[in-house]
């Protein structure tokens, strides 16, 4: 039990950090600057908290894990709570920064294309988590944490703020309409769309990946 509490422990600090970034770097309007800050601050989390809880920060890439088998039912709930604290504890942080009036105005997307971004972008995050954090081949690796990173940079840069909100992460979607950056609608549709990305990443990375025993065996 008291493993559990440093990983949900985990998951609140670094899903704060990651929705504080996001949500200060909009505020302050840093432009081109703002992904990259948010990629940079994910990758030092994931390398801060991988090793206890996995540095998932995301209810996508807990899915995700879930269904690769990666993580318990049970702790996938705890997870997606813990991470959608730490995203509550931001904006409250956020709130106790700047004052009480945040200067955001619910941003308006095209609903395809919002679909269609988040999912994609979400796909390629959890299938990178599953691909380089959660497998015997890669076990050990000094790189998970910039392939991560880089992915969120990617579609931030690629789709962030044009076609959708670059959210890629329930948590984040879920402060930012507690922020009325986004509509609820937006919000739901945001989530819905994470969480679908999450669950074909799991399923594409059972296609893809063949642990190594059974390469072995495929090989004799």
């Amino acid at each position: 039990m008291k493993a559990n509490l440093k990983k949900y422990l985990t998951e609140v600090i670094g899903a704060f950090f990651l929705v504080l970034t996001v949500i200060l770097t909009g505020y302050t309007a840093q432009g081109i600057l703002a992904p990259f800050a948010i990629a940079s601050v994910l990758m030092i989390m994931v390398y801060a908290g991988g090793h206890i809880s996995g540095g998932h920060y995301n209810p996508a890439v807990s899915l995700a894990a879930c269904i690769r088998g990666a993580l318990s039912f049970k702790q996938l709930i705890q997870y997606i709570i813990s991470q959608c604290l730490g995203g509550a504890l931001a904006v409250l942080t956020f709130y106790l920064i700047i004052g009480k009036t945040n200067g955001f105005y619910p941003a308006d997307f095209n609903l395809k294309s919002l679909i269609i971004s988040e999912v994609l972008f979400t796909f390629a995050l959890c299938y990178v988590v599953l691909q380089t954090a959660t497998t015997k081949n890669t076990a050990g690796n000094s790189y998970y944490g910039f392939a991560i990173g880089f992915t969120v940079l990617t579609g931030a840069v690629a789709v962030g703020g044009t076609f959708c909100a670059g959210a890629f992460n329930p948590a984040v979607a879920l402060s930012l309409g507690m922020l009325n950056a986004l509509s609820w609608a937006i919000v739901g549709y945001t989530v819905l769309a994470n969480l679908a990305g999450g669950i074909l990443a799991a399923l594409l990375f059972k296609l893809t990946y063949t642990e190594p025993q059974e390469e072995a065996q495929e090989e004799e």
